[in-house]
């Protein structure tokens, strides 16, 4: 090969992968800007959504109860609120096509009580008309439950305030652990740090198992409707899941959106002081 024909081809090779690069370098940009504007999205839902949960409720109600954290909660309103605050962020405010997609982006809701949790999953729902809907549907609520070794049943809630079924004469004992250690002679009840333990992880199990049997029967049925994505649950910290369950909040999860060769998937925490978020991207 002469010189000049050398010369050339490694020209060429050489703008190839100039023009390669610089069309990267657009993607990648157009991704950043675009993952951002989505991050802020769910973030901002989220937060509406945590708002939502507490306003409009009666104050006399909340009152009653000895703890600041028992507060009563509207999850229909945080619901609401979140979607609507999401489809305004994807502008979709009026486009019931596009909400009705990007519903598809978001396998649950988690809204998370003093005393007990709901799901706001995909479900197939058979409306008034006698017609199958795949849409969200709500869960009943599902108190934190713990059984220990000797067979005693826990009710627990965000804080110490404890309902205990003992085995031994079945008897009900509740009240702040503190209050009833004596009262109730149950040994877990008698150490702070062990109950605060077994308190904990009760709830992250319970939320965790149920948010990944959620996504798994969304994965079944959601092929069914056209969806090729494989949702999973992502991996949440244990400062995260502490932050979750210190507090009435909402848990949000955004997965499988589009983004250039890759996927957005995001899930948001909030709640009364909180906010905090956290995104991963996948490879297609």
């Amino acid at each position: 090969m002469k010189i000049t024909s050398f010369a050339v081809v490694l020209v060429l090779i050489l703008l190839f992968i100039f023009v390669r690069n610089h069309i990267d370098l657009e993607d990648n940009r157009t991704n950043l800007l675009l993952q951002t504007r989505y991050n802020r999205a769910i973030d901002t839902a989220t937060q509406d959504a945590a708002q939502a949960l507490i306003t409009n409720v009666s104050q006399p109600l909340e009152s009653q109860y000895q703890s600041a954290k028992n507060v009563r909660i509207n999850k229909e309103q945080a619901a609401d609120t979140f979607f609507q605050t999401m489809y305004m962020n994807f502008n979709v405010i009026h486009d019931p096509t596009g909400q009705y997609v990007l519903n598809s982006y978001i396998p649950a809701l988690v809204v998370i009580g003093y005393d007990g949790y709901y799901m706001y999953q995909f479900e197939e729902y058979r409306n008034a008309r006698g017609e199958t809907e795949f849409r969200h549907v709500w869960s009943p609520k599902k108190p934190y439950v713990y059984k220990d070794q000797h067979n005693n049943t826990y009710s627990f809630t965000l804080d110490d305030y404890v309902t205990i079924q003992r085995s031994a004469d079945e008897k009900w004992v509740k009240g702040f652990r503190e209050e009833i250690a004596n009262e109730a002679g149950v040994p877990l009840l008698e150490d702070a740090a062990a109950f605060d333990a077994a308190r904990r992880t009760t709830i992250v199990n319970a939320i965790q198992n149920d948010l990944e049997r959620s996504i798994n029967r969304y994965n079944v049925t959601s092929k069914r409707y056209g969806t090729s994505y494989t949702f999973t649950v992502p991996y949440i910290s244990q400062e995260d899941w502490n932050n979750t369950i210190n507090d009435a909040g909402v848990l949000a999860f955004v997965q499988g959106i589009p983004l250039g060769s890759q996927y957005y998937n995001n899930y948001a925490l909030g709640g009364r002081g909180l906010s905090k978020k956290k995104y991963f991207r996948e490879y297609m």
